[in-house]
């Protein structure tokens, strides 16, 4: 790793992963192990490859994919996401960097992988970040867990969030849900011709997370547009959540429960 990346960019939500680290450990949900499977299939992980992984957190996703036995190097913008990841996985290397400037050579890797995080980065430098350090020929892939709001108490969830959210990036619903055609950056940036990746492939995945009523609480806690609110406002959300816990006859009393997600799988390849 030869070169320097410079210091990050990033959008102002972002710095609430700083603070809210410890709860994206505890509350936030893996990858279901199909998903898991089939990306590390088509990006063709396994020993002697080496992947990059940019955004990546305390390392939930990273975690899942070192069955695969793939070299994994890490890159993470936020101090604080770095320290729970360097305690959570110790064995694989986190590096400070963002999806647009990494300290790495040209063609340092087979892979790229970005879980849960693409929607924060700039996608036309991003992506040419990505190709630089790609291999020709190597692959990217992109992931994300996207609440499903048929129940209650992820419809709930939802609503709070929604009324923090105002400019945040959210997470992109899959292609089906909404056209390329209605010019979502992240996706239009694939669709050029002349651009360093082929056409993205896309796969659904069903997932559930089990979780205590405290763990919901952490969950709701360890979105970003929550975090980086006053700590009155804060208070205010978690009074809120757990009202609903202790009132709403669908949760109220319940020692366990489920909140559901559909897992979106895109890859694709350097030209």
């Amino acid at each position: 790793m030869s070169r320097t990346a410079p210091a990050p960019r990033l959008h102002p939500a972002v710095r609430g992963f700083d603070r809210a680290a410890e709860a994206y450990e505890r509350a936030r949900p893996g990858y279901p192990a199909p998903a898991v499977r089939y990306l590390a299939r088509a990006l063709r992980l396994g020993r002697g490859r080496t992947v990059v992984e940019l955004a990546s957190g305390t390392g939930k996703f990273t975690r899942a994919l070192r069955p695969t036995g793939a070299a994994i190097v890490a890159v993470e913008p936020t101090a604080g996401m770095r320290r729970v990841f360097a305690r959570a996985t110790p064995e694989v290397a986190v590096v400070a960097g963002t999806a647009e400037a990494t300290p790495f050579p040209n063609g340092f890797a087979d892979a790229v992988v970005v879980a849960q995080a693409f929607h924060w980065f700039r996608p036309r430098p991003a992506v040419a970040e990505i190709a630089r350090v790609l291999r020709p020929g190597g692959g990217l892939g992109i992931v994300w867990n996207n609440r499903d709001v048929s129940t209650p108490l992820a419809r709930r969830m939802s609503a709070i969030l929604s009324r923090y959210r105002g400019t945040t990036p959210d997470t992109p619903r899959a292609a089906d849900r909404r056209s390329r055609r209605d010019g979502e950056p992240w996706l239009a940036v694939f669709d050029r011709r002349d651009g360093p990746f082929g056409p993205l492939r896309h796969r659904v995945f069903r997932h559930r997370q089990r979780l205590t009523p405290a763990g919901v609480v952490d969950r709701v806690l360890s979105v970003s547009i929550i975090a980086v609110l006053p700590a009155a406002e804060r208070r205010e959300v978690t009074r809120e959540i757990r009202r609903f816990l202790a009132e709403d006859p669908t949760v109220r009393g319940r020692a366990a429960l489920e909140l559901p997600y559909t897992t979106d799988v895109y890859w694709t390849r350097r030209r």
